[in-house]
């Protein structure tokens, strides 16, 4: 990576132990072993561990890092205090050590699996932590602030991501048209060739993928062809929901877009797309409201806001799964969710943090229909990309 993971700057350590202050918490412990914790692993620096490793940010005073005896050379860019272990026995007694006298410590795990994103730190190891007299708080919000928010550079290169993206995309529309026109035969497959050769073309390199979903295949929201997969032919809807980012640093672009092969959409499905679109506008408003007010929001009330368009028209258990995901370094990121189906998302949507807004309607062996924007919450508010979202069903002279 090319910056500093942030818990080996003197500066990175006093940000987060203003900020364990501000929580009332007694330390920040982090826990990683063989990459189940990628949370740690990538704050800390650590490289592939194959003992466990712990590593506490106290409130106040130096943090302190507890290895293993064989891994001392995974730790030489660590530059504060470090102790080592070899056995269980010895492990246990210095990690009661390193705790001790401080009950309340945030840790990556979620009560009741409550959000899987963040729930990393095995149940054993967190009832060794309750048996050495510690607390564990999810760190849930440190996990938002100090890992999911985005740089000012990772912003920027999001936004050129996402206008390659949607360039790609709506381009993907018109690919399937000529290709109908000219005789050729597309299929799922050929256009989603076609969507990874562009995207390279453009810069977007990493984490690149695609999904083309015609007619009813489109109504599986994780839908992907296999090999050439179905036949794109005329009277049907046509689902791409594309993604990548162009670096390893930086934060990618998701987006879905929706459009019907044909000059004319039937009555149904533009009622449908509208449905959809009403929705995802829905979760914006509400995020320009709370920001325009300087009131916290969290992300499941986003996902009640955007169910409820959907739900007060009838089709509320059609849209059977969260409103939006968490962007980071991941494509479905560690911070907050918009999501009060699968999961309950209480955790605040802070400055800096980066979400998709994704509703849909998926009527099982019929259509489904979404659409997906990108958001950044800033000081001012959401920031939507691309900066000319879907407003309309892309309409196919086919």
């Amino acid at each position: 990576m090319s910056y500093a993971p942030l818990l080996i700057t003197e500066d990175g350590v006093a940000r987060v132990q203003q900020a364990l202050a501000d929580q009332g918490l007694d330390g920040w412990l982090l826990y990683e072993f063989r990459g189940q914790n990628w949370i740690s692993a990538e704050l800390l620096g650590a490289g592939w561990t194959t003992r466990r490793t712990f590593a506490l940010i106290p409130r106040e005073g130096r943090p302190k890092a507890l290895i293993h005896a064989i891994e001392g050379s995974s730790w030489r860019h660590w530059p504060w205090d470090t102790d080592r272990y070899a056995g269980w026995r010895e492990m246990e007694a210095k990690l009661a050590a390193l705790v001790d006298g401080r009950h309340r410590l945030a840790v990556e795990f979620s009560p009741g699996g409550a959000v899987p994103t963040v729930d990393l730190v095995p149940s054993g190891t967190v009832e060794l932590l309750r048996g050495a007299g510690v607390e564990p708080v999810s760190s849930g919000d440190l996990v938002s602030r100090f890992f999911s928010a985005w740089s000012p550079s990772q912003l920027q290169d999001h936004r050129r991501a996402a206008e390659v993206v949607a360039e790609v995309g709506k381009g993907a529309f018109q690919e399937a048209a000529r290709a109908l026109r000219a005789g050729e035969a597309p299929t799922e497959g050929s256009i989603t060739r076609w969507i990874l050769e562009r995207l390279e073309r453009g810069g977007v390199t990493v984490d690149v993928d695609t999904h083309v979903a015609v007619g009813a295949r489109a109504a599986d929201p994780h839908y992907a062809p296999e090999g050439d997969g179905e036949a794109i032919t005329p009277g049907q809807v046509l689902l791409v929901d594309l993604w990548g980012r162009v670096s390893d640093d930086a934060v990618s672009a998701d987006q879905t877009w929706m459009g019907w092969l044909g000059p004319t959409a039937p009555e149904r499905i533009v009622d449908l797309w509208t449905l959809v679109r009403d929705s995802r506008d829905a979760g914006v408003a509400l995020l320009e409201e709370r920001a325009s007010e300087n009131r916290e929001i969290m992300g499941y009330e986003v996902d009640d806001a955007c169910r409820a368009v959907i739900a007060d028209a009838g089709y509320g258990e059609y849209f059977i799964h969260r409103t939006g995901h968490s962007i980071d370094r991941k494509l479905h990121g560690s911070g907050p969710n918009l999501d009060n189906l699968e999961t309950r998302d209480i955790r605040r949507i802070i400055p800096g943090v980066g979400f998709s807004i994704e509703p849909g309607i998926y009527l099982p062996g019929d259509v489904g229909l979404r659409s997906e924007i990108n958001a950044h919450f800033g000081d001012d508010g959401p920031e939507v990309t691309p900066a000319e979202p879907q407003t309309d069903l892309i309409l196919l002279d086919v």
